[in-house]
C-alpha cells in the first residue's frame, strides 16, 4: 500500500517499504512505551504496595485518596499489570503479539478510565486532569496500535526460520 503526503500543495507517494518501516517503528516505540509503563507502575505495585499506595504518581497519592490500603489489592493489581507489560514488552519483537497486547491492554485500561473518570471527587483540578489525560492515554495508544497492527494471527512459519519472524 503506497501512503500519500502534502508538500507544497502537491501529493507525494511515499514508497511502500518506506510507509511499512515508519509504521514497524511507531510500533515498536508505541509497545515499548506500554510496556515500560505497565512494568514501572506493576512493578512498583507488586514489590512496594505501602509506598505505591501512599505516593503514586511521583509523591501525588492519588491511590491513597481513593480508600483504605489494601495490600493484597495493590499487589496483584501491581502482578496484572506487570503481565501486561510482559506481553507488550515481547510483542516489540514478535509483530503477531501486537493486536493480543493491545487488546489485553485495553480490557484493563478501558474500565480504569471508566471508573476513575467517575471517581474524581477527592482529587483538585490539576490531578483529576493529569489522571483523566494520562489513563486516556493508555486507552488511545493500544486503540493506534490496532489500527498499525490489526491482524492477530501469527505470521506462518517459513522452514528454517523460527516463529516470531527472528532471523
Amino acid at each position: 500500500m503506497t501512503g500519500v503526503r502534502a508538500r507544497s500543495g502537491r501529493a507525494a507517494a511515499t514508497p511502500p517499504d518506506q510507509d511499512g518501516r515508519r509504521r514497524e517503528a511507531e510500533r515498536r516505540v508505541l509497545l515499548g512505551v506500554v510496556a515500560a509503563t505497565l512494568v514501572g507502575v506493576g512493578g512498583w505495585a507488586l514489590l512496594a504496595p505501602a509506598s505505591f499506595y501512599a505516593d503514586f504518581p511521583f509523591g501525588r497519592s492519588w491511590v491513597a485518596l481513593d480508600g483504605p490500603f489494601n495490600e493484597h489489592l495493590v499487589r496483584d493489581v501491581g502482578a496484572l499489570q506487570l503481565a501486561l507489560g510482559v506481553v507488550a514488552g515481547l510483542a516489540v519483537t514478535r509483530p503477531w503479539l501486537t493486536g493480543v497486547a493491545a487488546l489485553a491492554t485495553l480490557v484493563f485500561a478501558v474500565p480504569h478510565l471508566a471508573y476513575h473518570a467517575t471517581h474524581l471527587a477527592p482529587f483538585g483540578v490539576g490531578d483529576a486532569v493529569a489522571q483523566l489525560v494520562a489513563l486516556t492515554v493508555q486507552v488511545l495508544v493500544p486503540l493506534r496500535l490496532l489500527r498499525i497492527e490489526p491482524g492477530l494471527a501469527p505470521a506462518p512459519v517459513r522452514p528454517g526460520r523460527p516463529p516470531g519472524g527472528a532471523s
